[in-house]
């Protein structure tokens, strides 16, 4: 009978990471063996299936079509070996592992975290905040939540909100701005990492898209947020995130004319791993909670 798994497991695993990461480091660190053992793992499971699998580059190793076909089944099942794993020991139903970006957490989530807690208050939100794409296949994370169209490979994600923006300020600036053609009269804030586009906003708004924006720039978006808070000038921002800060009247919107672009939150979990209890109830407060935030709903814990 011919053997259903002429690659090795650990064979099969180094391949699957290789392919979504696209280098041999990240295969080598979640097997715990060298690089080079890695290498070896690729070399002679092309051996065996007697066909190349990646494309070496001098930007790393690209999976070839054939691979690249097979990769989302290939994470699916790994994703599914996990949860039957966890479910064999008991996985911990009462640890919520959830990954975010740095402005959705102090923005928004951070302030809201509380009232899901008392929901469930048998579920204990650990969060890991960074600005670099976390693996969400990896054991340890069970769920993030990313900002992007929503399309990424080995992912499903389902819309939370964020579509709309438009620039916002402080209150003493927007006397400033009688119409968005003002805006070139006063500092803009540059956030580097932002994805809104202010030429998008200008054209709908009737501007001329290459109007100058001279002003500071910042490479951590929380701090752009503050900047914009201190007077510093005027930032483009999603209006899920700047919702809080003008409610209680520290932001305000000068022009009211926000904009629906094609990017918005998403929550985004490995593809093939199975809904928990504890993320089928994140999901369902978040279905809540979003739509009361974008309404300005002001927060006890905020006056």
């Amino acid at each position: 009978m011919a053997n259903p798994f002429p690659i090795p497991l650990n064979a099969l695993r180094a391949i699957e990471i290789v392919a979504r990461r696209g280098a041999l480091a990240p295969a080598a660190e979640e097997l715990g063996v060298t690089i080079g053992a890695v290498s070896q793992h690729l070399r002679r499971a092309e051996e065996r299936l007697g066909m190349e699998l990646f494309e070496r580059t001098p930007a790393g190793l690209r999976p070839l079509p054939a691979l690249k076909q097979a990769l989302p089944q290939l994470t699916a099942g790994f994703a599914a070996l996990q949860d039957g794993l966890g479910s064999l020991k008991g996985s911990d139903e009462h640890v919520l592992n959830l990954t975010v970006g740095a402005v959705f957490a102090s923005r928004w989530l951070i302030w809201r975290i509380n009232k899901f807690t008392t929901l469930h208050p048998d579920i204990e939100v650990r969060l890991t905040v960074t600005g670099t794409m976390v693996d969400l296949s990896r054991p340890d994370i069970d769920c993030g939540i990313r900002f992007g169209t929503g399309r990424w490979p080995g992912i499903t994600t389902s819309m939370i909100g964020g579509q709309s923006f438009q620039p916002v300020c402080a209150p003493r600036i927007a006397p400033l701005l009688t119409s968005p053609a003002d805006l070139a009269k006063v500092p803009m804030i540059h956030d580097a990492t932002s994805m809104l586009d202010w030429e998008k906003w200008f054209t709908m708004a009737g501007v001329d898209p290459n109007i100058c924006l001279p002003g500071p720039t910042y490479t951590d978006p929380s701090l752009a947020f503050d900047a914009a808070i201190s007077e510093q000038g005027v930032l483009l921002a999603v209006d899920m995130m700047s919702a809080d800060a003008v409610s209680d009247g520290r932001l305000v919107r000068p022009f009211e004319m926000p904009f629906e672009g094609p990017n918005g939150y998403w929550l985004a979990t490995a593809k093939g791993r199975r809904e928990t209890n504890k993320l089928r109830a994140f999901r369902a407060w978040l279905d809540v909670e979003v739509p009361a935030s974008v309404r300005g709903y002001v927060y006890q814990s905020r006056t």
